[in-house]
């Protein structure tokens, strides 16, 4: 079996490859090609954590995968890493294991990758502000992402603490982004001026409000992901003209600001516009005009994950990279 680690994953894998391989996976979806059974979560209330357990499988490549992320939020205090995981990677054929993944990175690119494809078709094409609520590990590749498809021209951080939000512009700027960052304290101010607002937090209460939005804006929802989180507002909610959802079955479930509004009677799931995969087929409609407000709510869901693995697996082998051990 193969073991290919972060870094290895980060030198050969990139928001490119992330974004073509979760388009075909979506294709795939839609083409009825992917198996995905719903993910199994454990809470462990005490740490405010929870683990999760993804399968999945590709029916025509014959490849299937599981991925197991542990997301704690309190390591960072303890020197550990708020979200890891591994994924293995299996042969659908003769049930070889083939591979095992740190998870980590690909979680957060696949997750960017979403954000980017549904950014593409649901932005204004001339988005020039980008505002990033929640300054975490996520958001980074949510930052990336939107660089790849739209031509940013300012980035503005909101952290609950500042000098995070410092920390993660410098970070974009190691990383090779030229596009100026400013952080702000004022979450009304950043929202005012953003075309697109990435949102990655574990907030269980909204993190902006959403009279703030401006005609044209475009959301992205990834970080609240458990019934109890609340990262966007019912006006949010009740303003956005289209509302896309990573996987329909999982947000029934798990997004919890859109259980919010249709448990207390002023949304309803019948008014998700549609899955994004829908959207990659033209079987919905993208933005149809530069006023109104679109929302975007990912939770994840684990073909995603098979999507990238087997990418990355790919890569691998041509490029000679992880190491083969026995188990």
């Amino acid at each position: 079996m193969l073991v290919i680690n972060e870094q290895e994953i980060i030198r050969s894998y990139g928001m490119k490859e992330a974004i073509q391989d979760i388009t075909d996976v979506l294709k795939a979806k839609e083409a009825e090609k992917i198996a995905n059974p719903h993910r199994t979560v454990i809470e462990f209330p005490q740490h405010e954590a929870s683990a999760l357990y993804m399968p999945s499988a590709d029916l025509v490549d014959e490849v299937t995968a599981v991925k197991v992320v542990t997301i704690f939020p309190n390591n960072p205090s303890n020197g550990k890493p708020t979200t890891q995981g591994v994924v293995l990677l299996s042969d659908a054929q003769n049930g070889e294991h083939l591979a095992m993944l740190n998870a980590s990175y690909l979680t957060r690119l696949r997750t960017g990758a979403l954000s980017g494809i549904a950014t593409d078709y649901l932005a204004k094409k001339d988005a020039k502000v980008v505002t990033v609520i929640g300054t975490g590990a996520m958001a980074f590749e949510q930052v990336l992402a939107v660089l790849a498809v739209r031509n940013i021209e300012r980035i503005l951080l909101v952290n609950r603490t500042a000098a995070k939000a410092k920390n993660f512009g410098e970070k974009l700027k190691d990383f090779g982004v030229e596009i100026p960052y400013e952080v702000l304290e004022d979450v009304s101010s950043a929202v005012r001026q953003a075309d697109i607002i990435c949102c990655a937090t574990r907030s269980n209460e909204p993190v902006f409000n959403g009279e703030d939005l401006q005609p044209g804006t475009h959301i992205n929802g990834v970080g609240s992901y458990l019934p109890h989180m609340l990262e966007v507002d019912l006006v949010t909610i009740t303003r956005a003209s289209k509302i896309v959802v990573d996987d329909f079955a999982g947000v029934k479930d798990e997004a919890g600001e859109l259980m919010h509004a249709e448990k207390i009677g002023k949304w309803s799931f019948e008014d998700v516009h549609g899955e994004i995969g829908k959207l990659v087929i033209g079987e919905i409609k993208a933005r149809e005009n530069a006023e109104e407000i679109t929302f975007f709510k990912s939770v994840g869901a684990a073909y995603f994950d098979l999507a990238v693995a087997k990418g990355v697996y790919v890569k691998a082998k041509e490029q000679g990279i992880g190491t083969e051990i026995d188990v």
